[in-house]
């Protein structure tokens, strides 16, 4: 089975469009969001209604909560919280109820999916350095043999080796990653709607679940349509906007 997995598309219609017309040559069987539908860019319930019926799966981003009202964002920087109150406006009621309806993470097989770390998951808990994974060893015994992980926008991924290794956390890079057995694997799928990776292009994966291994890719998108959007809501800083084109 060929599972199309992506994450944070953050409101970014034309990123989504690009990624799903990239997908229909890759022979996917089932699609799987690991959250962040929404926040940050121009076109929140667009995003919702594209999403919501594709996915077997959709997991809870922590923008997704704040949205939908399951979680207290008062503590986040002014732009961002300015933007989950507009969005919140944006966003059918249908598509709200869905959004606060999604899991906080899903185990299926031998995989779970997550937003942020699957420890406490509703914590939204970052896994983008050595020194985090590390923190999950302890958890060993308790994790899916392969999590497959958004929120930080990265492709930073992790195998942790099993008690008496001698290397415990070895981190994997991008373009493939193979799974082996008896290794646990934090995998972080990257954004398609705002990387964080230097690289502007949107990301999206492929996990084939026969193959044992993941595969990311990069495609173009046009960032310029997505940022003019931007600018042109009073509501949504422009730093959302500029941003897009170096992919920070």
């Amino acid at each position: 089975m060929r599972i199309g997995l992506f994450s944070d598309v953050h409101s970014n219609l034309a990123a989504l469009e690009a990624v799903l017309r990239a997908y229909e040559d890759l022979d996917i069987d089932r699609y799987v969001c690991l959250g962040d539908v929404v926040g940050y860019g121009p076109e929140p319930d667009a995003c919702c209604n594209i999403v919501r019926p594709l996915v077997e799966y959709c997991i809870m981003g922590n923008h997704d909560a704040a949205v939908a009202g399951r979680m207290d964002y008062g503590f986040y920087y002014d732009a961002a919280r300015n933007a989950l109150d507009y969005h919140n406006s944006l966003v059918s009621e249908d598509n709200l109820r869905w959004l606060a309806s999604l899991p906080w993470s899903v185990d299926w097989n031998d995989v779970c999916f997550s937003h942020g770390s699957p420890v406490n998951p509703e914590n939204f808990d970052y896994v983008f350095n050595t020194m985090q994974a590390a923190a999950l060893l302890r958890e060993w015994g308790s994790l899916q043999h392969i999590t497959f992980i958004g929120h930080s926008h990265l492709t930073k991924s992790f195998a942790l080796h099993p008690p008496g290794a001698m290397t415990r956390i070895e981190e994997k890079l991008p373009p493939k990653i193979r799974f082996e057995e008896g290794t646990k694997y934090i995998v972080t799928v990257g954004s398609v709607g705002q990387p964080r990776d230097n690289d502007a292009r949107a990301c999206f994966t492929v996990y084939d679940t026969d193959a044992k291994e993941l595969e990311f890719h990069r495609i173009h998108y046009d960032v310029a349509s997505t940022a003019e959007k931007i600018f042109a809501a009073d509501r949504l800083s422009a730093d959302f906007g500029k941003r897009l084109f170096l992919g920070i």
